[in-house]
């Protein structure tokens, strides 16, 4: 009997494989941790071989795992896409959606632009702020949806969980400007968790600091610390060629991106198919 990829298993793959852990993505699917160990089990018996290393805490892509999950994805977006087609002119409807600064090129640039080509009747409107000003306008259904940026495992009514992530303090490559005295810091605005999380855990430890600069703008952050004027805190998975991870800081949590929909959103089509397109295609 010939092989073949069944789709709801490769989504069960690509959700388990970028969220780290079989019990977040369980959620996300909206199936039992059994039904997701199963899915696992039947694609690796198609794939022939093991694709994920699991452990207590998390799970990882072996090379077979990784090969898969390179394979599947133009082949994931293809079948949602020809369903959009398919369906798409049938659904209409308008979207506030929310972005902070630090993620918007990605949601912008590489999953609004094929949602909007699949369901051309929905008009969406968007705004960048950060990512607790955008969770408040959520709460208070100002906005429909937002992908907001928050300390791991902080209870968020309405959300799934997109990625996990690892912030990191970095600074220049060349230069030692973590050394000195005060410690000179790139801030994002306020109601950013990042800020939050740097401020508190240095004044914890006793460091202590001055501002160079404060921005909204995550590229203003980036070229003040590239420049080498000033450290900041940013996702492991965004640091550049001109930067460095500094060891010595406070060590900050984990941190998730969740999509979050308001209380009034729910069973809203149009905001279903978005957080589809969001769990599939976020990535850092």
């Amino acid at each position: 009997m010939t092989a073949i990829l069944d789709i709801d298993l490769i989504r069960t793959f690509h959700a388990v494989a970028r969220i780290g852990k079989f019990s977040a993505a369980a959620e996300q699917l909206h199936k039992s941790p059994a039904a997701v160990s199963v899915h696992i089990q039947r694609l690796e018996a198609v794939a022939g071989g093991r694709l994920l290393n699991r452990d207590n805490q998390s799970v990882s892509l072996t090379a077979l795992g990784k090969r898969l999950l390179v394979a599947t994805t133009e082949l994931l977006s293809t079948h949602d896409r020809v369903l959009a087609d398919l369906h798409g002119t049938r659904l209409a409807g308008r979207i506030t959606l929310g972005v902070p600064d630090e993620y918007a090129e990605h949601v912008i640039r590489d999953i609004l632009p094929t949602f909007a080509a699949g369901w051309p009747n929905v008009v969406l409107e968007l705004k960048t702020a950060p990512s607790y000003a955008l969770r408040d306008l959520v709460q208070r259904d100002k906005l429909q949806a937002a992908v907001v940026a928050q300390p791991k495992g902080q209870v968020s009514a309405g959300g799934q969980v997109l990625v996990s992530t690892t912030p990191v303090w970095v600074g220049p490559v060349h230069t030692t400007v973590a050394s000195m005295e005060p410690l000179p810091l790139a801030v994002h605005a306020a109601q950013c968790p990042y800020r939050q999380a740097m401020m508190e855990a240095l004044r914890q430890s006793g460091r202590r600091t001055r501002v160079v600069l404060e921005s909204p703008s995550n590229q203003a952050v980036k070229a003040c610390v590239e420049a080498g004027l000033a450290v900041s805190l940013i996702d492991r998975a965004r640091v550049t060629d001109t930067m460095q991870i500094l060891e010595g800081l406070p060590v900050i949590q984990e941190h998730e991106v969740v999509f979050l929909r308001a209380r009034a959103s729910h069973g809203d089509e149009a905001v279903d198919l978005l957080s589809r397109a969001m769990q599939q295609s976020f990535r850092l």
